[in-house]
């Protein structure tokens, strides 16, 4: 067989092993020593095995992982969350649909100290769900708001996706963070407006909550003004070069360890918890990069990637509808597979179709991330919705009667970006040059 052959049977046996139950990451690792084994030698297949996975475990760069994983655990666990809500209900709760929109308010400002979509999500789906509740909000609307506010951290920095993006594609993580942001927030804009809508035209979705003082008020607004702190320290040391991402991440997990420890609401078992918790993500992730690289290597070797970038670079189609096709694969393949996981093992073969194509990079990485967002609460791999239903004991009909009309702002903000690209490139173009 060429190498093209043993390359594409490599793909089906990997697709095979994942239906087996065995973690990605793994089988990523078997078929890329095998492939290289066959194709090369053992020797050699070895020494790129033993080679990629130390150096994944002992890179540098990939150690500012961990640190964002470890800074929204421990944000997760102090309570962060439930505060930022509790804030946002106090302003906005008293109007229609108000306790929904202070979900995704809370969430926003929540996502600038936490990349975690699972976090996020049962934070909310705790806190947010039984407040809605008291207040007789349709269980449509306040599954589906807490459900889809997780997904804001794919986008809004620091985000672990964009992270891991930026690493795969040796783009800058700066750039990413200052790209990812104002699609972010036109997101949350656009579910603030599915809310309004939803609201308007059925009021009894989302009755008013309750009323507050100016005073109660004004004393709930630390809660955000700490999180904004650490977000701006964070990725402004970043764009401004006072230290590397790894750094930031380290400063920001420390900022706002300290920040818990000083108003007393992370005790030494929520800390150990939250370093489990963060360890157990990081070893996940690192192992899927490790297998990656492996897997990658062995691609590398028949050449599909650059068969593949050349094929679709050169189809008889505009280079916007060979993007839509190449989204909705990355869409397609983590209905079967995880979605980081698959995008971990598609972005090697797809990102150099998409520059010959023409596309910009951190365009690309944009519009992948987003397409993530969705994945994450699409069946049947739908994490996002599994949690909320464990937590809420909801049907997952109702759950997703609620979802979908974020899902079609999702969609929608994706289109703006297809026309308007300079919505993510103009602050990186402007402050990272």
């Amino acid at each position: 067989m060429n190498e093209v052959i043993v390359g594409i049977v490599g793909l089906f046996i990997l697709l095979a092993l994942f239906l087996t139950g065995i973690e990605l990451g793994f089988a990523m690792a078997i078929i890329g020593f095998f492939g290289l084994a066959y194709l090369k030698s053992v020797d050699t297949a070895l020494n790129f095995l033993a080679t990629d996975v130390f150096e994944v475990f002992s890179s540098y760069g990939l150690f500012v992982i961990p640190l964002f994983i470890l800074m929204g655990q421990i944000s997760f666990n102090a309570g962060i969350a439930k505060r930022l809500y509790g804030m946002a209900h106090k302003f906005i709760g008293n109007i229609p649909g108000g306790l929904a929109i202070a979900t995704v308010a809370g969430a926003t400002a929540f996502k600038a100290i936490c990349g975690s979509t699972p976090a996020t999500t049962a934070t909310f789906a705790s806190v947010a769900v039984p407040e809605m509740d008291a207040y007789h909000y349709d269980r449509k609307l306040s599954t589906g708001v807490v459900t889809i506010v997780g997904t804001l951290g794919n986008l809004i920095p620091p985000s672990v996706i964009l992270i891991i993006l930026g690493l795969i594609t040796e783009q800058s993580i700066g750039r990413l963070f200052l790209a990812g942001l104002v699609p972010g927030l036109l997101i949350a804009i656009f579910f603030v407006i599915v809310i309004v809508g939803w609201c308007k035209i059925t009021p009894s979705l989302g009755p008013k909550g309750g009323h507050f003082t100016w005073n109660e008020k004004m004393r709930s607004l630390p809660e955000v003004i700490w999180p904004i702190l650490i977000f701006v320290v964070v990725i402004g040391g970043i764009l401004k070069g006072f230290f590397t991402p790894t750094e930031a991440g380290s400063v920001g997990t420390f900022a706002v360890l300290l920040l818990s420890v000083a108003k007393r609401d992370l005790n030494f078992r929520a800390y150990v918890a939250s370093v489990a918790d963060a360890l157990r993500t990081a070893c996940m992730v690192f192992v899927l990069i490790a297998g990656s690289t492996v897997m990658g290597h062995f691609l590398a070797t028949t050449k599909i990637p650059i068969i593949a970038a050349d094929w679709i670079a050169n189809l008889p189609l505009p280079p916007w509808l060979i993007m839509v096709f190449i989204i909705l694969i990355f869409e397609l393949g983590g209905s079967f597979i995880d979605d980081l996981a698959f995008m971990i093992l598609a972005m090697p073969i797809f990102f150099p179709a998409a520059a010959k194509l023409g596309f910009d990079p951190i365009w690309f990485c944009i519009m992948i991330s987003m397409t993530v967002m969705i994945g994450i609460v699409i069946p049947p791999v739908a994490s996002s919705v599994f949690i909320v239903k464990n937590i809420t004991k909801e049907p997952m009909g109702v759950i997703y009667l609620g979802v979908t009309p974020f899902l079609i702002s999702i969609i929608f903000c994706m289109a703006l970006l297809f026309i308007f690209p300079q919505i993510c490139l103009f602050l990186p173009n402007m402050f990272v040059r």
